[in-house]
């Protein structure tokens, strides 16, 4: 009978650190699925918006323009929405006229507005 309740233990050992890995497991599961965000650009700019992009914040891997053929022009906004996020942040990316750029930062799985104005600091390659 001792080495059937050695047996035992062992097993009901072993099925007790598969259980404790398991949900150990979940959160890193969890965090590892996309989530789909949207952000309503709004451009109280003069300038037009005609290119924009998505990436990861601290790179410059940028998505295909979001716009298609469209453009932001001055006193328009544009609703980018349900493209997805890997991470918990991701960056978007406004081109407007002048080939110049300038970016903000979304949080993942949630949905923002981000307002260009005349004063959005814009970076034109100098």
């Amino acid at each position: 009978m001792g080495k059937i309740d050695n047996m035992r233990t062992s097993r009901s050992l072993i099925v007790i650190a598969v259980a404790l890995f398991t949900f150990a497991s979940l959160p890193l599961l969890s965090r590892a699925q996309p989530s789909s965000s949207s952000v309503n650009i709004v451009n109280n700019s003069t300038r037009s918006i005609v290119h924009v992009y998505v990436s990861h914040v601290n790179s410059d891997d940028w998505s295909g323009n979001q716009l298609g053929d469209s453009t932001i022009s001055s006193g328009q906004s544009f609703n980018l929405s349900n493209f997805t996020c890997d991470g918990q942040q991701i960056k978007v990316i406004g081109e407007d006229q002048d080939g110049c750029f300038s970016s903000t930062v979304v949080n993942c799985g949630e949905s923002s507005t981000w307002t260009i104005t005349n004063d959005t600091a814009r970076d034109c390659g100098n």
